[in-house]
């Protein structure tokens, strides 16, 4: 049974990378589709920054998105692995969305960001993440990708 992912839920996870204190840097693990129609994510990587005293933290995922029709959307969800969350297509059409701005007729650079504070930082989980990511294509076409990226939260 799938649920949806509201932003209490990403916030709430990602306060696990906060309490970290370091950057922790990830790649796009799997993102492949169809050569000529199908959307596509390439170049994708995550990063934190911990929160200090006197600035929130941040958490980022960045990626390129292709589709010979363009692009609309990407919607973005951190999870741990030790949760049991393992975000489904569906849950990620209520997920939040990045912010794309477009470098071609057919790509678009697409950025997830999230400011995390010490507060929230203290309630999450160590251990290895996951980022999934749902692209639209103006033309309708979708691309899942359930682990997108990969990181860890050191203990």
């Amino acid at each position: 049974m799938s649920m949806p992912v509201s932003k209490r839920a990403v916030l709430s996870s990602l306060a696990c990378v906060v309490a970290t204190g370091g950057i922790i840097a990830g790649g796009l693990a799997a993102s492949t589709a169809s050569a000529a129609t199908g959307a596509t994510l390439t170049h994708g990587s995550t990063r934190y920054v911990a929160p200090t005293d006197s600035r929130a933290g941040s958490f980022t995922y960045a990626v390129d998105v292709n589709d010979d029709s363009g692009v609309r959307s990407l919607k973005v969800v951190a999870w741990p692995a030790s949760s049991a969350l393992v975000p489904t297509k569906a849950d990620l059409r209520h997920a939040e969305s990045a912010t794309c701005e477009r470098t071609s007729h057919d790509t678009s650079h697409c950025t997830y960001a999230l400011k995390v504070t010490k507060k929230q930082a203290a309630d999450l989980a160590k251990g290895t993440w996951y980022v999934s990511a749902l692209a639209t294509a103006k033309d309708g076409d979708t691309k899942f990708v359930s682990m997108a990226a990969r990181f860890v939260v050191a203990g």
